[in-house]
């Protein structure tokens, strides 16, 4: 497409926009014959993110950020190369990191440009180079060593040598100098060192800072120029201190990504799969959030994940990598093993904002007895850059010293896309054994996996969630991003219960495997740890709701074709004398519910029903409740609604004033308390605005008061009751809510919608109960877990705001009461107070 187009005369300086747009360059070279036996470079340097193609392949990635600004044309020009060609550069007009307007994470700045700084040809002097590597290695470890190593004045005096040696106008002396260094490199180290396991790297969010369509190209400019550098650093023998580059890739579906749009660079990269070099890691389809997603799309990331790397490269991933993620579910380690995984990488808690993690290699334990062996690069990092430093802290921070001595080392550039670089890996080739310094070797997650397995009889046990003590702002952030991702988890659930059933009863029904893999694959993708937490810029969420709308219209046509199949019979017309209507369980327990149906008349009316689970039943003749709904209005404006289970009191604001079960007579909100009481508070992190609330925002709760309009009645009794109300909320915000007691129904319900116009403001919904409990229970995937109620410890008030799924629940012996939710994560439990975070 590219190559067709008419191209116009380009110069150094000009500025290419607006944001997110693509510029094509046809760049035409000569080199000078005079160049012959030099190493010639294109050198490119623009603000923008760049990919060159030749011959309609892309070769080589170009972003400064990620100190890649060069494409090598030959090492050694020689005659019978050709010394005219023609290349094409891809510019992006969007950096590393997107465009955010003045700070990194600000909304994208719709009008930037970016400046074509540098286009030369150039000549690069090899020898200049690695003479300079070997300074800074040098230099590093005489600043770092310390003055009490002795190994920092003998890397000081070798420098001090080096500079006397050389001299930079007599290139005949360059090699003198380097003898020098490599006297220093060539001494070597213990056998006790700490070994490091160094692994290429290139962490590449698959929607943030910018669009799901970026992140396409990302891919493409990380991969080919990790490639490239494979070609000429070919992997050698664990035994020989190999100094091949081992990237490690995360996600399926950024495979799937590339195979389809760059079929060249996807057969490379797999020719390099089937030489051990470029190793798929990660197991899952996204590097998905480790909190919200239910336990059924867990399952889905690691199947889908697994089922696409078994397909495409023969095997499955051993090790779950997942650094970059907001916390990590108790219920990981079961679905780990389940699902062929013992083995995981991450590194996020090392961003804990109160209490530091205790260790670095450890068995971690879930709420089944589950464990998997887990490591978190002791450097605290995925996006390591080879220096002297990093090494040093590898080391000094690792908090398992004496139970094992080796530890991963992740370099490349990430995030944003880049990876690894020529420098980085020549950095560590000088020391992979080198005294002073911790042994180097370029590494494999299996081989380091191995020998921490070998090494593993003295590991501690972390048992639970492993909770991230910052971002807890992600559990409600993008509220409908949230509502849909729930909305579609029941959606496909539901989709899958009421076509399996189908075809169990008729072997003619077509089961949607393959729509509803689709459908699945959309869903998964909206998981990525950094769209599900709405911590993504506006493009994302309006393409992460677009992607919501289709799987609940293509869900609701497939259930809608199922349940057609599958109640054929009784869908037809006179097939009952009397009106009648088909109501579908898709739950594994019978349910008696009140249901609204289409009247004659058109209008909505109710029905008392009982279905059995997974199942379904015709409704004709309304059931009748032993007891109906009662509601009151009394004389101060309160209003009670009771149905022979509970008994309920509201006040005019909507507060929940009384909750009783009346088998017992037990009072669930404690004398002179609101429950239902919406409050207000100010959220202002310290930095990541989308990610976090911070601790200090409790101090300034502020109870929402001002009523808009008073609690009144909309249903008055019999099947169901329901009173409704108004309130603003801040400055220019209202909520409506209805709440309906239903008969025979243990429950009260709430239905809010909230008209939000704030901006660094927090709402939630509190309910002091009359229960006594140092543990509140919170639902998570495929079980529940308990957090303490009180604040004992740094590690018990880190936990100011948690997360849960569908419920949370406080109970002490006999009785408890439990807030539900059909859309909601952030939540918390202090004292005896349940909150749920709008």
């Amino acid at each position: 497409e590219a190559v067709v187009q008419e191209f116009r005369p380009a110069q150094v300086g000009e500025s290419f926009g607006p944001t997110w747009a693509t510029c094509w360059f046809k760049v035409e070279l000569s080199i000078p014959p005079a160049w012959a036996g030099q190493e010639v470079h294109f050198v490119w340097e623009s603000d923008g993110e760049g990919m060159v193609w030749r011959d309609a392949q892309p070769v080589q990635g170009l972003t400064k950020e990620g100190e890649k600004t060069s494409y090598i044309l030959t090492r050694s020009l020689k005659e019978s190369e050709p010394h005219s060609l023609t290349l094409y550069v891809e510019l992006a007009c969007n950096g590393l990191f997107g465009a955010g307007k003045g700070s990194m994470i600000a909304p994208p700045d719709p009008d930037r440009r970016v400046t074509l700084s540098k286009a030369e040809l150039v000549v690069f002097n090899r020898d200049v180079y690695e003479l300079l590597v070997d300074l800074e290695i040098l230099m590093d470890m005489a600043q770092l060593l310390g003055e009490e190593n002795q190994r920092s004045f003998q890397a000081l005096y070798t420098a001090n040598q080096m500079v006397n040696v050389c001299d930079v106008t007599d290139p005949s002396t360059f090699p003198a100098a380097r003898e020098l260094a490599a006297a220093i490199f060539s001494q070597r180290n213990g056998e006790s060192q700490h070994t490091i396991h160094a692994m290429g790297h290139c962490h590449i969010d698959s929607a943030w800072l910018w669009p799901y369509e970026e992140t396409i190209r990302k891919c493409a400019r990380s991969w080919v120029t990790v490639v490239h550098l494979m070609e000429h650093n070919p992997e050698l023998t664990f035994a020989c201190s190999q100094q091949g580059l081992i990237p490690v890739l995360l996600q399926a579906q950024q495979f799937e990504w590339v195979r389809s749009c760059y079929p060249g660079l996807y057969t490379r990269i797999q020719d390099f799969v089937a030489k051990g070099q470029f190793i798929p890691v990660g197991g899952t389809w996204v590097e998905m959030d480790g909190n919200l997603p239910s336990g059924e799309s867990m399952v889905r990331q690691f199947l889908q994940g697994q089922r696409f790397f078994q397909e495409q490269f023969g095997r499955i991933c051993s090790e779950f990598w997942l650094p970059d993620t907001f916390g990590y579910s108790a219920q990981l380690p079961q679905l780990m093993r389940g699902c062929g995984i013992q083995r995981f990488l991450t590194q996020k808690l090392s961003w804990n904002l109160v209490n530091s993690f205790p260790h670095h290699t450890f068995f971690w334990e879930g709420i089944d007895g589950s464990q998997v062996l887990t490591h978190f690069p002791p450097g605290d990092s995925y996006g390591m850059h080879g220096r002297v430093e990093e090494m040093l802290k590898t080391v000094k921070n690792n908090k398992d010293k004496g139970r094992v001595n080796h530890s991963a080392f992740l370099f490349g550039f990430g995030d944003g896309g880049g990876g690894p670089t020529q420098k980085m890996l020549d950095r560590m080739k000088r020391m992979s054994n080198t005294d002073g310094l911790p042994r180097v070797q370029i590494s494999t997650p299996d081989q380091l996996f191995s020998v921490l397995e070998k090494e593993s009889s003295q590991l501690c046990t972390w048992v639970g969630e492993l909770f991230l003590e910052l971002h807890n702002g992600t559990y409600t952030t993008q509220a409908q991003i949230k509502k849909g991702n729930r909305e579609c988890e029941q959606i496909l659930h539901d989709v899958e219960v009421l076509s399996t059933l189908a075809v169990a009863q008729d072997r003619a029904f077509q089961y949607p495997a393959s729509q509803l893999q689709q459908l699945w694959r959309l869903l998964l993708l909206n998981q990525f740890h950094d769209v599900l937490p709405g911590s993504c810029i506006q493009l994302v969420v309006e393409d992460a709701l677009q992607y919501y709308t289709e799987i609940r219209r293509d869900g609701a046509l497939l259930q809608e074709e199922a349940v057609k199949s599958l109640c054929r019979d009784l869908l037809q017309p006179k097939a009952w004398g009397t009106p009648s209507t088909l109501v579908v369980n898709t739950l594994s327990w019978e349910r008696t519910e009140v249901v609204s149906r289409p009247g004659p008349d058109g209008t909505e009316t109710l029905a008392l029903v009982t279905v059995p689970s997974m199942g379904y039943a015709l409704v004709q003749e309304p059931f009748v409740p032993p007891q109906p709904v009662a509601v009151r209005k009394q004389e101060d404006g309160s209003i009670t609604m009771e149905n022979g289970v509970i008994s309920v009191c509201l006040d005019t604001m909507g507060h929940l004033t009384s909750l009783q079960l009346l088998d017992s007579g037990r009072e669930s909100v404690p004398n002179g308390c609101y429950a239902n009481q919406f409050a207000l508070f100010d959220d202002v992190p310290l930095y990541w605005d989308a990610w976090d609330v911070m601790d200090y925002h409790l101090e300034t709760r502020k109870p929402v008061t001002t009523l808009l309009k008073p609690l009144e009645i909309t249903l008055a009794g019999g099947l169901r009751g329901s009173v409704r109300f108004s309130l603003q909320v801040g400055k220019s915000s209202t909520l409506t809510q209805e709440i309906i007691l239903d008969a025979m129904c243990p429950y009260l319900r709430f239905l809010t919608q909230v008209e939000w116009k704030e901006a660094h403001k927090f709402l939630k919904v509190e309910f002091p109960v009359q229960v006594r409990s140092t543990n509140a229970t919170y639902e998570i995937q495929f079980g529940h877990l308990q957090r303490p109620t009180h604040w004992n410890t740094s590690w018990d008030w880190a936990r100011f705001e948690v997360w849960a799924h569908k419920w949370l629940d406080l109970s002490e012996h006999g009785f408890g009461v439990a807030l539900l939710n059909d859309c909601k994560y952030g939540a918390s439990a202090h004292r005896n107070v349940l909150s749920l975070s709008l």
